[in-house]
């Protein structure tokens, strides 16, 4: 038994420590064995981290866009940092006042991992597990690299923004910044250093709440196939309607988990699906200037910049698209186990009791933006390519004339 439990320590830090490590840094991780006192501690580190944000990067960017209202290239540059920065503070702000409501979420898994399991459970638990640790490597390493260009060059010279006489007065700082007065030694390091934490903090908080929601979403759809596992072998149980009752309550269980989910993350993916198409055609915008001879000023350095927010974007856009179209997946497999089994040959008061669980089955489960447009593959796409359609149209106007 101490064996069993050892393992399953040990499978659960293994599919959630990374994630969990990095919302413990923000406090934001939903944990309800926490004191009164560390609960406090971590609403105060969440609320300074929020405020940091605040004062150093999203103010003096909105008083630096009114400024260079007038300069499109010094506008649309100020809107490749302030949106990503919005939608970082927003998604930050949610997360925490939504936290006592995840907490469940952040149960069922742990509870999940503990539960007695066969090894085919343990296997597809793992699997699942596995993907979304992938993608909480993969997303922490790509904005790693993102803070790593944006905080570096600059320190030696190398700004990766389009300076201006309008905001960047003397040394040009990590953002574009106005301030009611001009900034000098030691005051500039101060806001270079909070800057530069702020940018860091935003990269912590943007993977790691979008790798919370891959984690419990792949964890439900290893739940799901455990249910379809089940469904699928309801005839070799000895008590039928227990098993059926069973997982009639498993599927509600997830059923909730899923709503808990979306009552979270909708407004943010909203937000992030209005960001994606913004970015898109900043870059179209960006593309027209170099072809029309105006971006000679552009350094190789920034192109990379450029396009490494254009990739990471279009990354975590896809992975959100990616999750809710294998969670519809799922619940597909769930649906169609219920009908694969022959609930004809079942006695009247069981194959009633199953048409109820069919009944519940046929609707999917998914994960919307703002509860309008089910995050799948096709919204992905209908996004990308219609963003891709205004660019192009774009591009062949500016050149015609």
């Amino acid at each position: 038994m101490d064996s069993s439990k050892r393992l399953a320590e040990t499978d659960l830090e293994w599919a959630v420590g990374i994630n969990r490590t990095s919302l413990k840094i923000l406090g934001l991780w939903p944990d309800d064995k926490l004191t009164r006192r560390q609960s406090l501690v971590a609403d105060a580190r969440a609320f300074s981290i929020f405020l940091l944000m605040m004062l150093t990067a999203i103010l003096p960017q909105m008083f630096a866009m009114f400024h260079v209202w007038g300069d499109i290239m010094a506008f649309t540059d100020n809107l490749q940092l302030s949106v990503p920065f919005s939608v970082t503070v927003m998604k930050f702000f949610i997360m925490w006042i939504r936290k006592e409501e995840l907490k469940p979420l952040v149960n069922m898994i742990v509870n999940d991992w503990f539960k007695t399991k066969t090894a085919l459970e343990r296997a597809t638990m793992i699997k699942q597990a596995r993907i979304a640790r992938t993608i909480v490597m993969l997303g922490g390493i790509m904005m790693t690299l993102a803070s790593i260009i944006l905080i570096i060059p600059p320190c030696f010279g190398y700004s990766m923004r389009y300076v201006t006489n309008i905001t960047d007065l003397g040394k040009p700082l990590l953002l574009q910044s106005y301030f009611f007065r001009e900034i000098e030694s030691p005051f500039f390091e101060v806001a270079f250093i909070g800057q530069a934490l702020s940018i860091s903090l935003a990269a912590i908080s943007y993977t790691g709440i979008d790798n919370f929601l891959g984690l419990v979403v792949f964890h439900i759809c290893a739940q799901l196939d455990l249910l379809k596992y089940r469904l699928l072998n309801l005839h070799n149980f000895r008590d039928f309607n227990a098993s059926l009752s069973y997982n009639v309550k498993d599927h509600l269980r997830l059923i909730r988990s899923v709503d808990a989910i979306d009552n979270t993350f909708n407004l943010m993916l909203l937000a992030l699906l209005l960001f994606f198409g913004i970015l898109f055609c900043m870059q179209g915008f960006l593309i027209i200037s170099i072809i029309d001879g105006n971006g000679g000023d552009v350094s190789i350095m920034r192109i990379c910049w450029l396009v490494s927010i254009l990739i990471n974007t279009f990354a975590h856009m896809c992975l959100y698209c990616i999750v809710g179209e294998i969670l519809i997946a799922k619940c597909d497999g769930v649906y169609y186990a219920t009908y694969g089994l022959a609930w004809y040959t079942l006695k009247p008061n069981q194959a009633r009791d199953m048409m109820l669980m069919m009944i519940r089955a046929e609707k999917p489960l998914y994960i919307t933006a703002g509860r309008i447009f089910p995050m799948t593959m096709s919204l992905f796409c209908s996004v990308r390519h219609s963003q891709f359609d205004k660019d192009i149209g774009w591009i062949y106007i500016r050149i015609a004339y």
